[in-house]
């Protein structure tokens, strides 16, 4: 740390630190555009102008540029002399001689970085009086709207989208007073990140377009910190309602996962939440038809139920929290208890679980992944899978070293250097799958094959790295020969990624990326192991150790008066059609708990509607295992008091309540967090995540809507004009209502919303973090479970390979896009309007044999059922495989690996 002297104060600063985020990490507000915490400085807007003065002698110093000058010794700066105020406001002018002017219909009104910066600078007047440049918009997509005549040229969209992201489709245009940013043409953008465009832009270029369907202000919106919920990474976002809709979702800043971008299908796969055909109220069926009925009578039909009932069977699910299947497995026993996987996902689950708990090998946050120099990708199309990670993964290998960078007089900030010198550093990346990936832009080698050669493929690499080769001597010259290049490369690497997980459902694979990692810290180099899961708490559930779904329902077999009950899970993803219904017929009863009127729900015999994850509170846990809280944003019963919906953990709490009159009703959140920890003492870190109910900042709960809130007492007026009393939360430390303590920046890891006297936009994070770009004031949410008295240790796998060829053979395999393949995304209208058409895909050369056309419509027969989709060729794609959307409504997960027979087009 180094002294400084600001407008006559002395202050310690960072002298490796532009002084643009020197002002901001000390509490100084200085306007900028084009500077951004990921995107570094180029000083293109020369907005952030501050003076400078060589020494105390010097009386008239010189304009500088804050973002693009260090931070240096006993620098003597001025940021309110009149000459840096003017130069500031003549700039921001300048910005805007073309600007509309629109903030009373743009939709960034309230939420905007420019009217926040005119402000600052006390721009107030019009003086351009000439006719302002008008340029026509663009399509880009189902999700963003875009309006270039708000645009003021900062350049912050291009450098994320095409610099930091790595998007192709997207760029600028022009020169001199005739810039455009956009395509080439109209069209749906083809970046998984293109969403944070909203966030990115300091004006109303690029908005929400699924907000704009159900637009309110931002202070009229209220919020809770949440998590999304459709991959196993569990990025922090903020969901944000109005009316008992979901309005938006916007990245929640967490240093060590999702930093300050989201991918899209966190931002907008939203749109379940808010579908009109939910389970609103409780129903039994009678004659075939379901008739509602009201909560007494539904808690003494499912009492009468289970105590006529010769064996109760309970299903849970990876999409519901921690605290709904401890409640589920309390109620029907652990031996009656699964966890709502198929065995084959149970098993991969189960072999990552043991591996993170016995294998003692670093897993990495999303943060610390950008620091690794060489990453083996074995198994896994992440882009589509586990988004937010590839994005991270696309920043390691642009990473340049603390000691280069100091070597050649690099600061870490200066993005146009940086630009110049990745052309001659290089980080590696290596790639199998099935099929081709996105990733491969950037990768050094690919291997596309079916799953079993591309374990024995990475199970090479790990014995090479032992000096036993072989194993590499039967892969043909080819592969030995880059088999030997990926393991050289490798054991030169200062640190080593390997990522793979359970999407290949194959466990060949997960074992063949722990043998890699574990033979490298053997050897004693840094590596990390990031094994993923195909659902946001599938580890939380595995630790409960529940049964698979074959073996529960070979369980039911031997009883003839069976009840099943199933939790936020649709079973027909999981299994096809034919057999789930022959299983599910062995069943007297079913009674399904759930908040979208899924396949299973149809079946049931007694349907309990319950809440989703931002009408709820409860917990998550990720892939690095850390256990994270989400916060109920609305109460869903709020606007109609004849809704019966409930969450699942409180439900079934009741009933096992009445059940066993000995135990006691659990129906406060902290409680049951401690009922969960009793329980599995693994989960006490739990409590350690976040505050509980009873946390109160100067003796008030937190807001969970702005003070500027608006319209408060009116908002049941249609329903009744006598204004209702605020709901009471005593689940959190939120309150539901625009009262409480505004004063909570130290408690910044659960801040509902952003905002900060003179920082209305989503650009104010650093007002609520230590440092730019650190941790949060009062620390990042959530915390790593930590296994007890763990001492064993796992060692290398031993794996017996069967090396076959079966001729004229066709086996499925799954492939992977963002918004095709995760269940509750696709329950929203945007994103089936997206998905018209599901298409399976074919390698070229399969394709001609049996005289299939691109894009023509197939069929085909698999375990006695009749498929039909569009065919798509692909040059990559294992020869044998046909690649289906695994997880899709309409192909169950069973599916994988089974025989393709009639392969015929229609």
């Amino acid at each position: 740390m180094v002294k400084i002297y600001i407008d006559g104060k002395k202050y310690r600063v960072n002298p490796l630190n532009n002084l643009l985020q020197e002002f901001l990490n000390l509490g100084l507000d200085v306007p900028y555009f084009c500077w951004h915490p990921k995107l570094g400085s180029v000083g293109f807007c020369r907005q952030c102008a501050v003076k400078k003065y060589q020494n105390k002698e010097d009386i008239n110093g010189r304009i500088v540029m804050s973002c693009m000058t260090f931070a240096e010794k006993n620098s003597i700066i001025t940021i309110n002399d009149n000459e840096s105020k003017i130069f500031r406001k003549n700039i921001i002018e300048l910005l805007m001689t073309n600007h509309p002017h629109d903030c009373p219909v743009c939709e960034e009104g309230g939420n905007c970085h420019l009217q926040d910066m005119t402000v600052m600078t006390q721009h107030f007047s019009r003086r351009y009086r000439f006719k302002k440049k008008k340029y026509n918009s663009q399509y880009l997509g189902f999700f963003l709207s875009h309006e270039m005549n708000r645009c003021i040229s900062c350049y912050r969209c291009v450098r994320y989208y095409r610099d930091y992201a790595d998007g192709k489709d997207f760029n600028v245009y022009g020169s001199n007073n005739n810039i455009y940013f956009g395509r080439f043409q109209d069209g749906e953008l083809k970046s998984e990140y293109s969403g944070n465009l909203i966030e990115v832009c300091p004006t109303g270029v690029f908005t929400d377009k699924t907000h704009s369907k159900n637009y309110s202000r931002k202070w009229d919106i209220q919020n809770a910190p949440s998590i999304c919920i459709h991959c196993s990474v569990g990025c922090n976002i903020i969901a944000g309602e109005r009316y008992n809709k979901i309005r938006r979702i916007e990245n929640r800043y967490h240093k060590n996962i999702n930093n300050y971008f989201l991918c899209d299908l966190g931002r907008f796969g939203y749109g379940y939440s808010n579908v009109s055909n939910r389970p609103k109220y409780l129903y039994k069926k009678n004659n075939n038809k379901f008739q509602d009925i009201n909560k007494f009578k539904s808690i003494k039909k499912f009492f009468k139920i289970i105590q006529n009932s010769s064996l109760v069977v309970g299903i849970g699910s990876s999409r519901a929290s921690i605290e709904t299947n401890v409640a589920l497995q309390e109620l029907v026993g652990v031996d009656n208890f699964s966890s709502g996987m198929i065995d084959i996902d149970k098993k991969c689950t189960s072999l990552i679980l043991k591996i993170l708990k016995k294998g003692n090998i670093k897993v990495p946050s999303l943060k610390e992944v950008e620091s690794y120099d060489s990453i083996f990708i074995l198994g896994e199309d992440i882009t589509q899978t586990s988004s937010r990670l590839a994005l991270s993964i696309r920043q390691a290998l642009k990473k340049i070293s603390k000691n280069l960078l100091n070597f050649n007089n690099l600061p870490y900030w200066h993005t146009s250097a940086i630009n110049n010198f990745k052309k001659i550093k290089k980080n590696f990346l290596f790639i199998t799958n099935t099929d081709k990936t996105k990733l491969e832009d950037i990768s050094d080698f690919s291997y596309e094959a079916n799953p079993e050669d591309q374990a024995y493929f990475g199970y090479c690499i790990s014995e090479n790295l032992i000096k036993n080769y072989s194993h590499s001597n039967n892969l043909n010259d080819y592969l030995k020969k880059k088999s030997l290049y990926i393991s050289k490369i490798l054991l030169k690497s200062k640190k080593i990624l390997i990522v793979s997980g359970s999407h290949s459902r194959n466990l060949s694979i997960i074992k063949s990326s722990y043998n890699i990692a574990y033979n490298l810290k053997k050897l004693g180099l840094e590596v990390g192991l990031v094994l993923l899961t195909p659902t946001v708490n599938s580890m939380g559930l595995e630790i409960l150790n529940g049964k698979s779904l074959e073996k529960i329902f070979k369980k039911v077999k031997k009883k003839k008066n069976s009840t099943l009950i199933v939790v936020e899970n649709d079973l027909f993803l999981s299994f096809p059609k034919i057999y789930l219904n022959f299983i599910l017929e062995k069943f007297k009863k079913i009674i399904v708990l759930d908040h979208q009127l899924t396949k299973t729900v149809k079946k049931a015999d007694l349907v309990i509607p319950v809440t989703n994850v931002f009408e709820s509170s409860g917990t998550f846990v990720n892939y690095e295992l850390r256990a994270q809280r989400f916060f109920q944003v609305y109460d869903i019963n709020f606007y109609n008091k004849k809704n019966s919906i409930i969450s699942s953990w409180k439900f079934l709490n009741i009933i096992k309540s009445k059940l066993d009159k000995n135990s006691l009703l659990i129906n406060n959140l902290d409680n049951m967090i401690d009922f969960c920890i009793y329980k599995f003492p693994i989960f006490k870190n739990i409590k350690k995540s976040a505050p509980n109910s009873s946390f109160k900042v100067f003796g008030q709960k937190i807001p969970r809507s702005s003070h500027r809130s608006s319209g408060r007492t009116s908002l049941r007026a249609d329903i009744d004009v006598h204004e209702i009393q605020s709901i009471k939360d005593t689940d959190t430390m939120f309150s539901f209502s625009m009262e409480g303590s505004l004063v909570y920046k130290k408690f910044s890891s659960c801040i509902p919303f952003i905002w900060s006297p003179q920082w209305n936009s989503s650009q104010g994070w650093h007002k609520f973090q230590k440092e730019v770009n650190g941790n949060l004031l009062s620390g990042n949410p959530g915390k790593i479970l930590k296994f007890v008295n763990n001492k064993s240790k796992l060692n290398y796998f031993k794996i017996f390979f069967k090396h076959y060829i079966i001729k004229n053979k066709f086996f499925i395999t799954p492939y992977y896009k963002l918004f095709k393949n995760e269940e509750l995304s696709q329950y929203s209208k945007i994103i089936r309007k997206k998905n018209k058409k599901n298409y399976m895909i074919i390698n070229k050369i399969d394709a001609r044999k049996l005289k299939i056309s691109n894009k023509s419509r197939v069929s085909f027969t698999c375990l006695n059922e009749i498929y039909n989709f569009y065919i798509k060729y692909s040059n990559h794609l294992a020869l044998g495989q046909i690649a289906l959307p695994i997880g899709n409504f309409k192909t169950s997960i069973f599916l994988i690996g089974k025989e393709i027979k009639d392969l015929k087009e229609v």
